[in-house]
């Protein structure tokens, strides 16, 4: 079974669905692998915590994809302290994750929709802000931004909290680099285990701190394959990404 953030207004719904297919049985996966918040996966995490380096480097040989549009300034499809390039074709939704999740307490779902959708709005420190669908452009996975609250601006720690609160994450690898736009950023490549569907894909994510909080952009996909495929979005983002 799996369950995507999809559109901002069946996302409630959704969860409540899974729910009852889902009977006792909490944590499952979306489409991009996520599951509901655990801190336990963040032992690999702590191990590779201090490697730095040559990523910025390694950025400028990766392939980027076509860019068609930018996200985050005003009047963008989702409003962010960034902004960055999107690739073409990919449809970008913006999430009021603080409203849903007060639509989710305020219903009558159950505990278990509750807190399916809260796994689906919040990871660790930081919640749903915005979602690039990459169907439009042939593959099957998002490319997600979460938000953090002011004051919250030390993008490693954002980062290892937010692989921390992912459930079957591990072998997680860290470095800094600067983003296109000069913007400090620490990156982490990581594969996640999902026990429920026996699998297991790549997966990653760059934060970055700003004066409206931190920032996290990760890519999944349906699998290791689908991760691949969109790997030139995710450098697109990376390659352009500055302060808005």
């Amino acid at each position: 079974m799996r369950v995507r953030v999809g559109t901002v207004g069946g996302r409630v719904a959704v969860a409540a669905a899974v729910a009852m297919l889902l009977g006792g049985c909490a944590g499952a996966a979306d489409d991009d692998g996520k599951t509901s918040a655990n801190p336990s996966a963040s032992g690999s995490a702590d191990a590779s915590a201090d490697a730095e380096g040559a990523a910025a480097g390694d950025t400028a040989k990766k392939a980027t994809a076509a860019r068609g549009g930018t996200l985050g300034p005003a009047g963008s499809a989702c409003e962010l302290p960034v902004s960055f390039g999107v690739a073409k074709d990919w449809k970008p939704e913006s999430i009021d994750a603080e409203k849903e999740l007060a639509q989710v307490s305020k219903g009558e779902d159950g505990d278990l929709a509750g807190e399916l959708a809260a796994a689906m709005l919040r990871q660790g420190p930081v919640i749903a802000a915005c979602e690039i669908d990459a169907k439009p452009a042939g593959a099957i996975g998002f490319l997600r931004v979460w938000k953090g609250k002011p004051g919250d601006a030390d993008a490693g720690g954002v980062l290892r909290a937010f692989i921390a609160a992912q459930k079957g994450a591990g072998e997680a690898k860290y470095h800094s680099f600067k983003t296109g736009g000069g913007v400090p950023a620490v990156e982490v490549e990581y594969v996640s285990t999902n026990k429920l569907l026996e699998e297991t894909k790549k997966e990653r994510a760059f934060a970055v701190g700003t004066p409206d909080g931190p920032v996290v952009l990760h890519l999944g996909g349906m699998d290791t394959g689908e991760h691949e495929d969109m790997l030139p979005a995710y450098e697109l983002a990376k390659s352009t990404l500055a302060l808005s």
